[in-house]
């Protein structure tokens, strides 16, 4: 038997369906990549606010705007941080004071790191000479570009299904769990700025996200199966030390569209590219899932998206963006945002793994250990399930 054709799972038997992951505890700060997710940890590890706006604890003066704008707004450091700050409006930290979430300090560096991100995501979304991004022509062209899929697409679902090696699959699961540990919560923040027919068809896709009343089909729940499936690590927030900058990206978009009542078009416009490409991706993650003989909870979490996403991206289409252009025109360039920032943000993502993966390399941050041996000089060599190997004498 080849390394390509091996059993992805770690385990030979796997335990019961686990409780799902919302009761999961808070994890520990992430370890900080920079100046700036230094003085995030630094004062959360520092003890319970100050409260003074000018100051940080731990680290003195708020980094200002130079600090931020020199920042790579796509790199490490600034997405760590802003990852770090958002974490504190979900489950928190193990260990950090609950009143650090509306700290004024680390609000303003929040807002400082996310004008700089914001600004990048729409400069590199402007729509072109011809202005097709602007207005409801803009919307629906963005739109129809995610609706066809060339016949000779060769995403990272495309090399997972064929050609992808247990320990790729098993880093795309790790890389993913920072999202989707907490699947739909993001979303679910623009629900009081919506009103009528586009809230009302809103709600009944997180309601379907949620499980529909069921708490063992959460899909937070679903895909921690899915990593205890893999012999991966399914607690909340374990692999986001080890995710790179365009994972966190892909993220931190959600939780800064959802956290401001001003991108609520983006938002929705998020939501709907995030469904349309679900279905067909959801489909081949299912063969990926079956070819490298993977579980069945594995198995579930994507077949359980079929299904369910195809009829949320009409829902989102026809009953929440139309209803809600038609009452709000003027967020029509920000629903067009939100669908091209997430084009943009999986692009980054995708071109990472795959030219990783195609360099026989590891995409994370701490490789696996049946990975090839490449790990950044900045991080441990991982041992099982990810964790750092110990140093010998």
């Amino acid at each position: 038997m080849t390394a390509s054709q091996a059993p992805v799972r770690a385990r030979a038997h796997a335990p019961a369906v686990r409780d799902p992951a919302p009761h999961d505890a808070p994890p520990a700060p992430p370890p900080p990549r920079g100046p700036l997710s230094h003085a995030v940890t630094a004062a959360l590890e520092s003890g319970p606010p100050t409260g003074d706006p000018a100051r940080l604890p731990g680290t003195g003066p708020v980094p200002g705007t130079a600090a931020t704008a020199s920042a790579d707004p796509y790199g490490d450091d600034l997405h760590l941080a802003l990852h770090t700050c958002y974490e504190l409006h979900y489950r928190g930290f193990a260990g950090v004071d609950p009143d650090w979430e509306w700290d004024p300090a680390l609000l303003r560096l929040r807002a400082a790191l996310e004008t700089a991100f914001l600004a990048a995501l729409r400069r590199d979304t402007a729509p072109g000479p011809d202005g097709s991004a602007d207005g409801g022509a803009g919307v629906d062209g963005a739109l129809r570009e995610l609706l066809v899929e060339p016949v000779d697409s060769t995403g990272v679902s495309h090399h997972l299904r064929d050609h992808a090696e247990p320990w790729q699959l098993r880093e795309h699961a790790a890389m993913r769990s920072v999202y989707h540990l907490k699947e739909a919560d993001p979303h679910a923040w623009v629900i009081p700025r919506l009103r009528g027919r586009a809230k009302t068809a809103l709600v009944a896709v997180e309601n379907d996200e949620f499980g529909g009343g069921r708490p063992e089909m959460i899909h937070q729940g679903l895909y921690a199966g899915l990593l205890d499936d893999l012999g991966l690590d399914p607690s909340y927030g374990a692999y986001v030390d080890a995710a790179p900058a365009q994972m966190l990206a892909t993220v931190n978009m959600m939780s800064l569209f959802g956290l401001h009542r001003s991108l609520r078009g983006a938002l929705v416009g998020h939501f709907a590219a995030a469904e349309i490409t679900t279905a067909p991706s959801a489909r081949r993650m299912a063969q990926a899932m079956e070819r490298l003989g993977a579980g069945p909870r594995a198995l579930l979490f994507y077949t359980e998206h079929i299904e369910a996403d195809a009829v949320h991206e009409q829902v989102l289409r026809h009953d929440v963006i139309g209803p809600l252009l038609a009452d709000e025109p003027g967020l029509a360039a920000d629903v067009a945002l939100g669908v091209r920032a997430t084009g943009l943000l999986e692009d980054r993502l995708g071109a990472h793994l795959l030219d990783r993966w195609r360099a026989g390399r590891p995409a994370l941050r701490r490789p696996f250990p049946d990975a090839p041996p490449d790990a950044p000089p900045d991080a441990p060599a991982a041992g099982r399930d990810g964790e750092p190997k110990e140093e010998g004498p």
